[in-house]
């Protein structure tokens, strides 16, 4: 599909594959409102991680969080991957995105209840929702795009397939439960491996990229507000100055150093072989759910230093440092490795996530991994690819 085809709103045009060497190819104004819905239930799974932790929950809240998010990401990942290949910006597209949209908002509205009474109807519903306009998008371009029909089939069967497995799942309890979820974890993450093996689609490289650095763009943002949040939070309780200001410089150095070790390489230089692609895709979950959960971590420390919550101060720091070092390790596979930037560099990452972990053995973990990050920046700016 040309690109004047796509200057004017049509009723319906055929949903043929986008040119993968297209160029100038930006995000469109329904794929960022497509992203700023999803984070509501990122916002709403951050802060129920926030309440486990600071009520002493950590196993359940950090299982319940990885389980919700991992429905955020996939819905919104799959997405993204196929409106790279087939926008064709019409009538029909766009009302199936915004039922997308209107199943993550059911989602996160079910998201309080997963994470306390372990009750995933109204997720799983949301999810439904989500994934069962996805397979309409998938059988439109399988009626549609003769190249990429085998792939599109494949799709749409196995989207299929794997929703009514999650409807059944509604059906187990306890351990049950999660091995049916894990399971389906790993038959959803199948589904792109089979079905690109009939036709890679013709998604773009470019616009890939910047699709995922717009999501963690808006992931850290989602830290930053929660961190502000809890700030807010803690002047209301009356905490001591001085540890306030140590909180909020600490997280401002620390958001700031993700983002500056995110974006100092440009992803499509990855992209472009394609061979990467699956692992530079599915390592991002690592990356947003870590974004997103470093925010929840400075709500706990805050809950701690205003004694409003039942934790201990080396939990309270592992919240930041957790979600931290995962951060930087996961961006290190995903994002640095591959541009083979010399031995300080490759080293330096894991050896910070390390240090990073050790932190809440120390006086001040937070200071500490601010420290860290930005030594981190400082390396990777100085070293050159």
């Amino acid at each position: 599909m040309s690109e004047p085809d796509l200057e004017r709103p049509a009723w319906r045009r055929i949903m043929a594959g986008r040119d993968p060497a297209q160029g100038h190819r930006a995000s469109t104004p329904l794929e960022l409102l497509f992203d700023l819905c999803f984070v509501v239930g990122v916002a709403q799974a951050a802060a129920s991680l926030h309440h486990a932790l600071s009520e002493g929950h950590p196993g359940s809240g950090v299982l319940g969080y990885a389980m919700v998010f991992f429905a955020i990401w996939w819905a919104w990942m799959n997405f993204t991957w196929f409106a790279s290949a087939y926008d064709t910006d019409d009538v029909l597209y766009r009302l199936l995105v915004l039922a997308q949209i209107t199943g993550v908002l059911i989602l996160a509205a079910g998201v309080p209840r997963a994470f306390g009474e372990r009750d995933f109807g109204l997720v799983t519903l949301g999810y439904a929702v989500m994934r069962l306009a996805m397979v309409g998008l998938w059988v439109r371009a399988a009626r549609e795009d003769a190249p990429g029909r085998a792939s599109a089939r494949r799709y749409a069967v196995g989207v299929t397939l794997v929703q009514a497995g999650w409807i059944a799942r509604l059906a187990l309890t306890g351990q049950a439960g999660l091995a049916g979820f894990l399971v389906l974890v790993l038959a959803e993450l199948a589904v792109p491996l089979w079905a690109e093996r009939a036709r890679r689609t013709a998604w773009h490289p470019g616009h890939i990229a910047e699709r995922y650095g717009l999501f963690t763009l808006i992931v850290l943002g989602e830290s930053v507000l929660a961190a502000v949040n809890a700030i807010q939070a803690g002047l209301e309780r009356g905490i001591v100055v001085t540890a306030l200001l140590s909180v909020a410089l600490s997280g401002i150095v620390i958001v700031f150093s993700m983002w500056w070790v995110y974006f100092a390489q440009p992803a499509d230089r990855i992209l472009v072989s394609g061979r990467a692609a699956f692992r530079w895709g599915y390592g991002h979950y690592l990356v947003f759910s870590s974004a997103a959960a470093v925010g929840a971590g400075l709500g706990v420390v805050i809950d701690h230093d205003t004694h409003h919550a039942h934790i201990g101060a080396l939990a309270a720091g592992a919240a930041v440092a957790v979600p931290v070092a995962v951060f930087v390790l996961s961006v290190w596979l995903v994002h640095v490795r591959p541009h083979r930037r010399g031995p300080w560099v490759n080293a330096g990452f894991p050896v910070v996530a390390l240090a990073v972990l050790a932190t809440p053995l120390t006086p001040v973990p937070l200071p500490s991994i601010a420290v860290l990050m930005a030594l981190l920046v400082v390396v990777s700016a100085r070293v050159r690819a």
